[in-house]
């Protein structure tokens, strides 16, 4: 398949913009599911069917380009598939059948399911039809800090995932204070770590499409961890004074 270079580089910029737009504006429009759903919402979805649905573009439209691809860089087969396809099974098959959120607004999983869908177009064209990549990049430095970037990011979303999860027993409503892991530190754990998966997905393929998707990220869900913070300390007298927003000890 043919590499189309505008295309990739209007959705790549587009991501970033829809980010900083985001984060400049997101007092007016932060995402109301969980914790900061408004009334307003009617209709809505089950957490975990909308998990489900709004995650599997991520996964199988990269894993359609890979079936469907009949010259693809090996290389980037492989990032694709033991970096931003891992990720995705994960969230769909594992977190989706195991969270115990709140129902989801539909708009919300629509818009969600819709950008998934893009990303999932825009990582996979490029890591199988854009990226120059040969068999010195698996020996490069770029590829093994990233991956570890990668990985330690993913074990740290994963398992602050769980704690939270696992704050409450079935049927309870009462929120409470997440502790252990990186929650001593930050309120936004789960969400940090994701943030350093991102980035070390962006160093691992060295492309603008995945550094574009990182600083999305960030911009999308760093202000997210921030309102988590303030609800913390609104809503409990002896939450920890010392315990951050996002990134321990600094913010």
């Amino acid at each position: 398949m043919h590499c189309y270079v505008d295309l990739v580089r209007f959705i790549s910029y587009g991501m970033i913009l829809a980010g900083l737009g985001h984060l400049i504006f997101h007092n007016r429009s932060q995402r109301s599911y969980g914790r900061h759903r408004r009334l307003a919402y009617t209709m809505t979805i089950p957490a975990k069917v909308a998990w489900f649905l709004q995650e599997m573009p991520s996964l199988m439209i990269p894993l359609f380009l890979i079936f469907s691809s009949h010259k693809s860089s090996t290389v980037g087969k492989y990032l694709l598939l033991g970096t931003f396809c891992l990720h995705y099974f994960q969230r769909t098959f594992v977190y989706s059948l195991l969270t115990r959120g709140k129902p989801f607004p539909l708009g919300v999983m629509v818009g969600a399911g819709f950008f998934c869908s893009v990303n999932g177009f825009l990582q996979g064209h490029y890591l199988l039809h854009c990226g120059q990549y040969d068999n010195k990049w698996l020996t490069g430095y770029h590829l093994k800090t990233g991956l570890l970037l990668f990985y330690i990011g993913m074990a740290i979303n994963i398992h602050n995932d769980y704690i939270l999860r696992n704050l409450r027993k079935p049927n309870e409503a009462d929120y409470k204070i997440p502790r252990g892991g990186l929650f001593e530190y930050v309120s936004g754990a789960n969400y940090l770590g994701e943030i350093v998966e991102w980035f070390g997905y962006a160093l691992a393929t060295w492309s603008f499409p995945a550094l574009s998707f990182a600083l999305f990220s960030l911009c999308f869900i760093g202000p997210r961890a921030c309102y988590h913070h303030r609800f913390y300390q609104e809503k409990f007298n002896d939450y920890p004074k010392f315990r951050k927003a996002l990134i321990p000890f600094i913010f």
